[in-house]
């Protein structure tokens, strides 16, 4: 039995398969209704309308509708895609047993505890039929699955089997044939009618209550399980139903018992906690699955997959019986696979699909695997049992040049027992035995020597003379014949291995990873799956095609990764040609999907700089979405992402990236938006374009800005300008710093004056010889304000003038031109001819400026612009020999090679850190706080991150010094590393260390010993934050941070608990058993001994005091088994021995010793095993149901009840 999935729940009683989609309905004994994707493992919904067990459930074949009946006496039908009841039925006296739909007509069968089986139209909503007969609850009721019979089990001891086809030909219309065919039948019909159901069949054989009874699919059996521990088999015809056998072999209670839908086999459960699988024909049992606490109460199968589902005390397990996986092998263009019990052959090619050889034993038993050898066209067969001593392999001779469908010949075969066989030589091939020993065997099947290896319980093949074997968490290359480990490399849970065609790479696959090496095993890549993958192919240009259970997908060796395309059901891929994926399905029927490959060429390209075949797709293929502009990004490839991007904001965020600024001024204009322009400003004034500055600033009205550009640009007559603006503005200060660095004295008196700042203006003109006027400032000032005394040596303040206008932009660093954009210049060049070139036209837009007065004139710039395109010859004078190559003007000489800019800034080691690690602590260090919460997030669940800014700043801060080799140089910045064992892996600082954190822990130790609990609860949480931005290295680190871990959540969990209960009131009889209460749940926080100690002597003395001595006593039994103090143990035994006089309580409490319990982490109330509860998925706090999604109690930051991929603070870590 292959286990596929399992729930944790409460009780199963009702299960139901959707028939198409991957899901599954469970319903429960406390009343709830879950719907699972089992191939997703997630939780999709759940429906409580339901006062009390659900017992009956089942999904309509056709329609969104799911029908369930329960002990309210009530039937409801929901629609799944509204996620509501649409209406109930009521009509029962007791409990519902089940409820089924009917496979054609719009019917629902429901059998009751009331003794009776109602059939419903779902359609009319009403009760079309009461079937009375039994005298003892009805366990079951079914239709059969094609004829107008319905079956029944009932605790009366029988099983009924009705006709109900009066029941069709009163409700169902007559079909194509008209009345008459509808009522041909004589019998069927009299004067006064037929009745619409009777009684067809009474099986009497059963000692005692039958539970279940279910029709065969195609065979006129029925199967019936009872309470006297036996499985009946009957058969019937159209007079009489007889019983065939009975299968023995349960020692409790059969619940539930099916047939096989494609097999001749029987499933059953029971109360003796087992799944039994029966053999129809024998009537003996052929598999026994047992679970140790758990009982079973019903099984059901899917109507189209090999797919089964149990449900049991504490969930439901769903499961198939055997594997599947078709037994292939690909060499060259011929596929070799087995099919029932034949070994078939393949041709790419032809497609021509043959039988070659029967296989010993009629194909009853799977192949598991095998293993081709081309040079002596023998093959090896291997059979995998349950019980490995019972695996054994087949080593058969291929017939040659049989190629015909008929008559396809028997080949003897050498069978001996082993796990695994393969070809390691021409003629010999290797064998690990039931003792995991490794023996090479020649063509005789003879034992030729036996190779000592490493520990290993799987083999693999690695090429000539080679093995790879796997042990639990490493894979071994192993060579046979020098008998030495070569390379090693650690990968959990390898199922199957894929070599690439020139054995350069390998491909790893486990049952959630894909792990990509070379033929030496050093590791490439790694990938996580949260579903199964299942299999693989190189294709021809080096890119890995692999399946899981939902998706077609691709990695490249360097990590690379994504979606191709979804599946419907699992396939399992044999060879990757072209745009074609050729596979076989689980029914081993050869197919071919279309695939899309231009994603992961585009990619492939791009890293092996085949810039010639990235740019054709770019023009060609249909590359689209966010995901391929943020790899380009990513890959620092942002000129690629600008010729596919038509979105202004995008585009303008690319150009800014890759340093293009005419696309940037180009979608800055498209968006005019404050924030742009200001980027773009700073961008072109680091390529020292102060054109396009000038633009931005007057764009965004920034006045200051632009007055600091036209003096350092020497424009002295657009700085009078600005500062004549500045004056119609009314902006006194901007218009005095204009005349200022203008140098203009006059000015500056005049605007000092103005706003009565004279004694200033006085200042002023005494100090620069303007004798005149500060003798009539001198004049008209009051006698009360007195005058600045002029310095005897006081120099003019005014600015030096400059040497030239900078009418250009400054002097760019002249650089290569990158590919993409010489390609796409090329493709340009007649069209930017016929377009006015970025270079002449105005950068100043007067749009910008509020004023027609306040408009600048840029006369000179344009005129000196014309007079260049002016002095050059005239086109199409082909005739001219006088022209002068060497004595060109250097201006059109820097036209004619065309725009140039800067390199692109280099991969900074942040952003390594964050490309290539999946810790916190290194996206924290790197400053990528975005990308850290949400690993935060998707790991663990947070959802407050207010408490981690602090530490967040603290690491960041920390991770990375200044130094200054020179004082009018800016300080330089380093990047502190940690030193790796590993040195393939980038390094980064470990800010936060673990032996640290054991430190602050003992600090929490003594606080809590002091009695300080709030400060206690404040460093554990801190402490509990801490611990998430670890990076350590080995497992054992990995296991004792966890431990911290648990212990944070558990004395935080206690301590708020206690200082609760020390708030709250006495007075009252409830508020004194919630003291208590609290008191005896602080016992069971999982402490350190001495705070233990601490907690049982306060809940001793509590309960002793209101008299519940007999919890009293056991708080004192717990208290010295801890081994207290002489004074504490001496007061322990007396109130012990005063309990043993009085073993009684006083007070009823809600508290349980003796029943395993949780804390509930906000109301402090006990939940106890086997109970529904939710976990914070950082500190593993219980809490009750209703709680989920709220903030948990006890860390503060993550989201109570979330799914969540787990903690990772090593790379060694998997997901």
């Amino acid at each position: 039995m292959l286990t596929k999935f399992e729930s944790k729940s409460a009780r199963v009683k009702g299960l139901s398969f959707h028939p198409k989609r991957p899901w599954i309905l469970a319903s429960l004994h406390n009343g709830v209704i879950q719907l699972w994707d089992y191939r997703m493992c997630t939780l999709l919904e759940k429906f409580d309308e339901h006062d009390g067990p659900v017992r009956g459930i089942c999904f309509h074949n056709q329609q969104p509708l799911f029908v369930s009946g329960g002990d309210d006496y009530k039937i409801k039908v929901w629609n799944y895609k509204q996620k509501r009841c649409i209406f109930t039925l009521l009509g029962h006296l007791d409990y519902i047993r089940t409820t089924i739909f009917h496979h054609e007509y719009p019917w629902i069968v429901s059998a009751s505890d009331d003794q009776t089986i109602r059939i419903w139209n779902w359609q009319s909503r009403a009760c079309i039929c009461v079937l009375t007969g039994h005298n003892h609850y009805v366990m079951c009721a079914m239709f059969h699955p094609s004829e107008d019979m319905l079956v029944s089990a009932s605790l009366d001891q029988t099983v009924r089997v009705w006709d109900i086809s009066g029941l069709r030909k009163k409700n169902v219309a007559p079909g194509p044939g008209g009345l008459e065919e509808h009522l041909k039948n004589p019998g069927a019909t009299d004067l006064f009618g037929q009745a619409d159901a009777v009684v067809k069949h009474v099986l009497e054989g059963h000692d005692r209550g039958v539970n279940w009874a279910a029709f065969h699919p195609t065979l006129p059996l029925i199967v019936s399980g009872a309470d006297d521990r036996q499985i009946k088999l009957w058969r019937m015809n159209d007079c009489k139903a007889w019983e065939v056998d009975t299968c023995r072999g349960h020692y409790n209670n059969v619940s539930c018992v099916l047939f096989h839908p494609r097999q001749d086999l029987l499933l059953s459960n029971s109360e003796d906690r087992s799944i039994r699988v029966w053999d129809m024909s024998k009537r003996t049992c052929l598999y026994t699955s047992r679970r140790e606490h758990e009982r079973f109460w019903v099984l059901t199968s899917h109507p189209s997959l090999n797919l089964f589902a149990a449900g049991h005390d504490t969930g439901m397990v769903i499961f198939k019986l055997e594997r599947e996986r078709p037994a292939y092998t690909v060499h060259g263009n011929i596929l070799y696979y087995v099919k029932e019990r034949y070994l078939r052959k393949l041709d790419f090619t032809t497609s021509k699909d043959v039988p070659v050889m029967q296989i010993r034993g009629g194909g009853k038993t799977p192949v598991y695997s095998m293993s081709f050898n081309p040079a002596e066209n023998a093959v090896l067969l291997c059979t995998r049992a349950s019980n490995v001593d019972n695996s054994t392999y087949d080593l058969y001779t291929i017939p040659r040049d049989h190629d015909s469908e008929t008559q396809v010949p028997e080949a003897d075969s050498k069978r001996s027992p082993g796990i695994t066989a393969l070809w390691v030589a021409r003629n010999r091939f290797a064998v690990l035995d039931r003792s995991y020993q490794l023996v090479i065997k020649n063509l005789k099947n003879e034992v030729t020597k036996k190779v000592q290896t490493p520990n290993c319980d799987e083999i693999f093949y690695a090429g000539t003379g080679m093995l790879l074997l796997r042990d639990a968490d490493v894979v071994i290359l192993f060579d046979v014949q020098q008998k030495r480990t070569i390379a090693q490399v650690k990968v959990t849970s390898l199922r199957y291995v894929v070599w690439s065609a020139n054995m350069s790479h390998i491909a790893l696959l486990g049952r959630h990873s894909v792990t990509i090496c070379d033929r030496k095993l050093d590791l490439l890549c790694s990938l996580h799956e949260s579903t199964r993958v299942k299999s693989g192919a190189w294709d021809d240009s080096g890119v890995f095609i692999y399946t899981t259970s939902n998706h077609i997908k691709y990695t490249l060796i360097n990590g690379d990764h994504g979606i191709i395309r979804t599946l419907d059901l699992p396939i399992y891929i044999t060879r990757v040609k072209g745009n074609n994926v050729l596979c076989l399905d689980r029914e081993y029927k050869p197919r071919t999907f279309t695939i899309d490959p231009t994603e992961f060429k585009f990619k492939l390209a791009l890293i092996q700089h085949k810039y010639e075949e990235v740019l054709y797709m770019v023009k060609n293929a249909k590359l689209v979405g966010q995901a391929i502009i943020s790899y380009l990004q990513r890959k620092g490839y942002p000129e690629v992402a600008l010729h596919f991007v038509k979105d202004d904001k995008t585009r303008f965020t690319l150009a800014l990236e890759c340093g293009n600024i005419e696309i940037a001024l180009d979608a800055a204009k498209a968006l005019n938006d404050k924030s742009c322009w200001d980027q773009l400003a700073e961008a072109a004034l680091m390529h020292g374009n102060h054109q396009v500055v000038e633009m931005c600033y007057q764009r965004t009205k920034s006045f200051d800005r632009l007055s600091f550009l036209y003096l350092i640009t020497g424009n002295l007559e657009k700085l009078r300008k600005m500062t004549k603006i500045a004056e119609i503005r009314k902006e006194r200060s901007a218009q005095y710093h204009g005349a200022l660095l203008l140098g203009d004295v006059e000015e500056r008196i005049r605007i000092l004056k103005s706003v009565n700042l004279n004694s200033l203006a006085y200042l002023t003109a005494a100090t620069h010889g303007y004798d005149e006027e500060a003798d009539k400032l001198k004049e008209s000032c009051d006698n009360t304000l007195q005058l600045p005394e002029i310095e005897e040596n006081a120099k003019f303040l005014r600015p030096p003038p400059p040497l030239q206008q900078a009418e250009n932009n400054w002097p760019l660093l002249t650089v290569n031109r990158g590919f993409f954009e010489s390609a796409s210049l090329a493709k340009a060049t007649n069209m930017t001819n016929l377009e006015i070139d970025p270079s002449v036209e105005a950068p100043i837009d007067e749009g910008g400026w509020g004023d027609e007065d306040d408009e600048l004139e840029y006369d000179d710039h344009e005129k000196k612009k014309v007079d260049v395109t002016a002095d050059s010859e005239p086109g199409w004078d082909v005739e001219d020999a006088d022209l002068d190559i060497p004595d060109l003007d250097p201006v059109q000489q820097s036209a004619a090679t065309g725009y140039v800019h800067l390199p692109s800034v280099g991969v900074s080691p942040q952003n390594m850190w964050v490309k290539t690690s999946q810790l916190v602590s290194d996206h924290v260090v790197a400053g990528s706080f975005d990308s850290a919460c949400r690993l935060l997030h998707d790991q663990i669940g947070i959802v407050n991150f207010i408490p981690y800014s602090p530490l967040f700043l603290n690491v960041f801060t920390a991770s990375k010094t200044y130094f200054q080799w020179q004082p009018n140089i800016p300080p330089q910045t380093y990047y502190i590393n940690r030193i790796s064992k590993d040195n393939k892996r980038p390094n980064r600082i470990v800010i936060v260390k673990l032996k640290d954190l054991v430190q602050r822990l003992q600090v929490c130790y003594q606080l809590t010993t002091g009695g300080k609990f709030s400060e206690a609860i404040d460093r554990f949480q801190e402490l509990l934050l801490l611990a998430t931005l670890l990076a350590v290295e080995t497992k054992q680190e990995v296991s004792e941070a966890e431990q911290l871990l648990k212990i944070c959540s558990e004395y935080i969990l206690g301590l708020k608990m206690e200082t609760l209960r020390k708030s709250l009131p006495k007075a009252t009889g409830e508020d004194q058993k919630r003291q208590c209460e609290m008191a005896a749940y602080f016992t069971h926080c999982n402490l350190q001994p001495i705070h233990q100690i601490l907690t049982l002597r306060t809940a001793l003395n509590m309960f002793f005091k209101m008299r519940n001595y007999r919890t009293a006593s056991n708080f004192a039994k717990r208290l010295l088994e801890l081994g207290p103090r002489p004074e504490v143990a001496q007061q322990a035994r007396k109130i012990l021995q005063a309990c043993d006089t009085n073993m009684s309580d006083e007070l009823q409490l809600q508290y349980d010793e003796h029943n395993p319990f949780s804390i509930c982490g906000i109301s402090y109330k006990p939940i106890y095993r086997g109970k529904p509860e939710e976990k914070c998925p950082l500190c593993a706090t219980s809490y009750l149901p209703e709680h989920k999604g709220n903030v948990c109690n006890v860390c503060g930051v993550a989201e109570i009840g979330k799914e969540c991929s787990g903690l990772r603070i090593s790379v060694h870590q998997s997901r």
